[in-house]
């Protein structure tokens, strides 16, 4: 057996025992020995194998899979430019927490600062953004090598899934032969650990009691994150706080959700008569202005974290504590045990008259079609379903129309808030929900969101292809760039913030053999099960967006003012 063939294999069978069900690899020449690797176990039934033509995408599919499935994902890729082909993903892994194990295959020492074709410095190249990196050093056949290697997998392993969770580069040169020789021998046992364990067993992070202030006029934020934010919101509920969470926080739910918390906080009123004594913030918040702007009036901030980076972005923490555990589902909401507190009234009054002021206006005639689509989404996807929000607009508009359910997870990538990979990010998480039992996924984007990784739509024949319906929101360009500044200059404004690009969505979905179908705002119907992949399209008005989304800040803001 050769040594690039001995360590792939060690590599693979060790990736199995510590846990890894998902792989994901983009072709190359230099990667072939893991490739080959990947493929027999995914013939053999111990993991399933993706494969992308181009990197971005394959490195954004590992990611929706990690994020959703709470699982560590390789993904792999030759040398040269397509490892840094995985930057992108990795930074917004670092930033979210998420388990991304990235395998770079490299040219030997001996290629490398020579102008050897395909070869760049791999060595820390995705810098800080890792938890950990490991020049692996090119195979050789002499006995310990196979410790070695299934050693320094099961470390990968337990950095990228650790206390301070997310993506690890292994960087793997090989020397020729790639291909397997026809020749058994080797000088030492490649055999792992009896029954299947794995080399090294790592301890996983141990949750932590936290301990929560019991103030009567408490207020329960959850922004995007992947704690769980079953406990935080029994909290809320036993000491009568109103629960203001973001859509990716997945507690806008039960009795005391202010679904309308933006523009309840957007009357200036209403937040200075309503300071809080406490704020417990849970996972990062950052999509609505007047939710920052309200954490700054707490005698006390908590901020609870996965790990030991806090999320402060108004710098008002006065205490942050550590809460171990990933998303873990949805917890029975308890019933209001009796009616409640003047302080937890008052929150719940102003969320009936915006949530019952922006229900009318988004059914009422010029209504902002945008935001009216990512409520009726929001509502339509039926129970165990999940959605995937582009990190621009529809994350907003869902943030600012969505009404309170419970059975749906909503997914965004708000590590780094960019529009980079998320057609194959969505199609990730749709098949790691639904490998795990979940219903049909949905994606929300913009048209540029779209755009940017229209070669997640490319999936060859006989990949696995998820249930997912993506929705395009098409308002020929970057609608979010209306509600800036910049939209005050007229001059540049279209061309260098709006760029419109007149792209033709039914011709891309034909290009890539995806079913498509071009919908009206109010037309949005479930997917029936085990609709694949789909496109659906929606045209909207750029032009009169922000006006629209402004008249119906200010019908909310009145219905506010008038429960004071």
């Amino acid at each position: 057996m050769n040594p690039a063939t001995a360590l792939a294999a060690t590599f693979t069978d060790e990736l199995v025992r510590c846990g890894v069900t998902e792989a994901v690899l983009a072709p190359g020449s230099r990667s072939t020995p893991l490739a080959l690797a990947l493929d027999e176990a995914s013939r053999a039934g111990r993991l399933r194998l993706h494969v992308r033509i181009d990197e971005r995408s394959a490195s954004f599919l590992a990611l929706g899979l990690a994020r959703a499935s709470g699982r560590p994902v390789p993904v792999l890729c030759t040398s040269g430019s397509a490892a840094a082909n995985f930057h992108p993903a990795v930074t917004e892994a670092a930033e979210s927490g998420v388990p991304l194990l990235l395998l770079t295959a490299d040219r030997p020492p001996e290629l490398r600062g020579t102008a050897a074709n395909q070869t760049i410095d791999q060595i820390k190249l995705y810098g800080s953004a890792v938890r950990w990196f490991c020049e692996v050093g090119v195979p050789e056949a002499r006995p310990g090598m196979a410790a070695y290697w299934r050693a320094t997998v099961c470390r990968a392993v337990a950095y990228a899934t650790g206390a301070e969770p997310g993506p690890v580069h292994l960087n793997l040169p090989f020397r020729e032969p790639l291909v397997p020789d026809g020749d058994p021998s080797w000088p030492d046992d490649l055999g792992g650990r009896p029954g299947g364990a794995p080399w090294t067993a790592a301890a996983a992070p141990a949750a932590r009691p936290v301990e929560l202030p019991g103030t009567p006029r408490g207020v329960l934020v959850v922004g995007d994150g992947t704690t769980d934010p079953a406990p935080f919101v029994a909290h809320a509920h036993a000491h009568g706080w109103p629960i203001l969470s973001e859509p990716s926080g997945n507690a806008r739910r039960g009795p005391n959700a202010v679904s309308a918390y933006h523009h309840v906080l957007g009357t200036p009123e209403f937040a200075e008569r309503h300071r809080p004594e406490a704020v417990v913030s849970v996972g990062r918040p950052g999509l609505s202005k007047p939710l920052l702007a309200y954490l700054r009036t707490a005698e006390e901030h908590v901020v609870v974290s996965g790990t030991e980076h806090w999320p402060d972005p108004t710098r008002t923490a006065t205490r942050a504590v550590r809460s171990a555990g990933p998303w873990a589902g949805e917890a029975a909401d308890p019933a209001p045990s009796g009616p409640p507190s003047p302080w937890l009234a008052d929150w719940l009054a102003a969320e009936k008259a915006a949530r019952a002021v922006v229900d009318a206006v988004l059914d009422g005639p010029g209504a902002p079609e945008e935001p009216r689509l990512a409520r009726d989404l929001a509502a339509a996807i039926p129970d165990g379903g999940l959605l995937f929000a582009g990190s621009s607009q529809p994350v907003r508009d869902l943030d600012l129309a969505m009404a309170p359910r419970t059975g749906l997870r909503v997914i965004a990538n708000r590590g780094t808030s960019g529009i980079d990979g998320s057609v194959s990010g969505a199609a990730g998480c749709a098949l790691a929900h639904q490998a795990a039992g979940g219903g049909p996924a949905y994606a929300l984007i913009g048209d540029l969101t779209a755009l940017h990784d229209q070669n997640g739509l490319v999936i060859g024949p006989g990949e696995p292809v998820p249930d997912l319906t993506i929705v395009v929101v098409n308002n020929d360009g970057g609608g979010i760039f209306s509600g800036l500044p910049q939209a005050r200059l007229p001059g540049p404004f279209e061309r260098l913030f709006g760029t419109p690009h007149g792209v033709d969505f039914a011709a891309l979905a034909a290009a890539t053999g995806t079913p498509y179908e071009r919908v009206r705002p109010g037309g949005l119907t479930a997917a029936p099960p085990g609709a694949g992949l789909r496109l659906l399209e929606v045209r909207t008005d750029r032009a009169g967006a922000e006006e629209a989304r402004a008249r119906l800040a200010e019908a909310a803001t009145r219905a506010v003012r008038e429960t004071l």
